[in-house]
């Protein structure tokens, strides 16, 4: 299975030439706003939107084969990025230090906009600072982000990524220039798989499905087995209300060691969006006794959160959902 690159490694971009053509027009208008905030569902293309526009800004010559904000891989200000060596270029995200995820973006990692906006290009036409993305700022670091916007820097481009626009602070999102990022069509997003990932057509267009049209998300979950897990979850649900204790203790065994917690994740989700189909589809039958459907898809949906937020059992967790599965099944 193929592993999901980081978007600064990325040249191509599958879809998007309006929020491409829109940035190139203002660019080459010289009217180019000082914040952008790029929304859409996660894993659509934003942040590779977002080192497309970089390397354009910093320096980098079009490459016309790789649509409208392409750049040639090769190119010295493609290899500065795509090494993080580039002085006109700043990242903010929730990577920490040796690559470890942190929880937030915190506020000493915003602080560093100001200082570095502060100075003039050391080598490109444009200072490009990226925030990915700005959803996982803090209260403090998103009043220090608003601190940078109030006071637009000289030849300095701030280009934000957000999953979820409507969480950050209104004074942000007034401060900035949208760009909106649609999923692709299902079949467009199962071949971006097919191209990079081993499954067949069949797998490719469920994986699609799955992500909701975001290639990005499509091809992160084929790279985390979610294939698989949706087949346990599948199964699970199929033969409730009994419970294949073995099935389950085997899930459980996936959730330990460092990637435990996306293996816990990822079923819940394949869980909820299961019994939310199961509960959509009995609605429209007109059954009874369906608020107990609902409150473990909320069960579902709520535990990954809190399971991670207080270093929770996944097991246990586990578990208990099932109960509250099987407890729904016999309502």
């Amino acid at each position: 299975m193929a592993e999901v690159p980081h978007p600064r490694e990325v040249f191509d971009l599958v879809g998007h030439a309006g929020p491409e053509a829109a940035f190139e027009a203002s660019r080459a208008r010289g009217r180019l706003h000082h914040a952008w905030l790029l929304t859409g569902p996660e894993g659509v293309g934003k942040a590779t939107f977002a080192y497309r526009a970089a390397r354009r800004l910093l320096g980098a010559p079009g490459d016309p084969a790789r649509g409208g904000l392409g750049a040639e891989p090769q190119h010295p200000v493609s290899r500065q990025v795509a090494a993080r060596a580039h002085p006109d270029l700043l990242v903010v995200e929730r990577l920490g230090e040796e690559g470890k995820p942190r929880k937030v973006i915190p506020v000493d990692e915003v602080r560093r906009l100001s200082e570095f906006f502060s100075k003039s290009p050391a080598s490109a036409p444009h200072r490009v600072a990226i925030v990915d993305a700005a959803d996982d700022l803090n209260l403090n670091a998103a009043n220090a982000l608003l601190k940078t916007l109030e006071e637009p820097p000289s030849r300095g481009v701030l280009l934000m990524v957000s999953h979820a626009p409507g969480r950050l602070l209104a004074t942000i999102r007034s401060r900035c220039r949208r760009l909106a990022f649609a999923p692709l069509p299902l079949e467009e997003t199962a071949a971006f798989v097919r191209a990079r990932a081993e499954v067949d057509a069949e797998d490719a267009l469920r994986l699609a499905a799955m992500a909701g049209g975001a290639p990005g998300r499509a091809l992160a979950l084929a790279a985390a087995q979610a294939l698989a897990l949706d087949d346990a979850a599948r199964s699970i649900l199929d033969r409730l209300p009994e419970l294949d204790e073995g099935l389950a203790l085997s899930l459980a065994d996936r959730f330990r060691g460092g990637e435990g917690m996306g293996h816990f994740s990822l079923l819940f989700e394949r869980l909820a969006e299961r019994v939310h189909a199961l509960t959509a589809a009995r609605a429209g039958e007109g059954q009874p006794a369906l608020d107990r459907w609902a409150a473990a898809w909320e069960t579902l949906s709520r535990l990954p959160r809190e399971v991670e937020a207080l270093n929770l059992d996944r097991t246990d967790a586990l578990f208990a959902a099932l109960t509250e599965l099987r407890q729904a099944a016999q309502a």
